[in-house]
């Protein structure tokens, strides 16, 4: 794991994987990480950009990916890969089934009552949570 707020991710990545980059990122944070997402991938990578916790990623001119080794970028969102019925069913039951064979795992990092269901947003909002957040009864 690499604590972008304290590290150089790129020049991090670059030295775990001896100067080759990465294929893939999932880059969740935006704004704070842009930069070194790109300069963690490999030639050919891909970016998949798919949220904005930092704020929204300022527009990029496509020439900036050729400049870095033609890289790929996406911005995936779940309706569109759920937009039918059918897909959403055909997702869930993926899911599903990887959960009870064991591949993925669901681990709830927190727990609020909803009593605390505004400090729970507060938390989440001021970056104080990890993983999954679960507000019980």
């Amino acid at each position: 794991m690499i604590d972008y707020t304290k590290e150089d991710v790129a020049k991090k990545v670059k030295e775990i994987t001896k100067g080759k980059g990465v294929p893939v990122v999932f880059d969740g944070v935006g704004k704070d990480t842009w930069e070194a997402s790109l300069d963690s991938l490999q030639p050919r990578g891909l970016l998949a950009s798919f949220g904005n916790a930092s704020g929204p990623v300022a527009p990029v001119p496509p020439g900036v990916l050729n400049t870095k080794g033609s890289l790929y970028l996406t911005r995936p969102s779940l309706g569109a890969y759920t937009a039918t019925r059918k897909d959403l069913e055909a997702s869930a039951k993926s899911l599903f089934k990887m959960v009870k064979s064991g591949k993925v795992k669901i681990a709830i990092d927190q727990r609020y009552p909803l009593a605390e269901a505004g400090q729970a947003h507060t938390d989440l909002e001021g970056r104080k949570t990890t993983g999954q957040t679960v507000i019980v009864p």
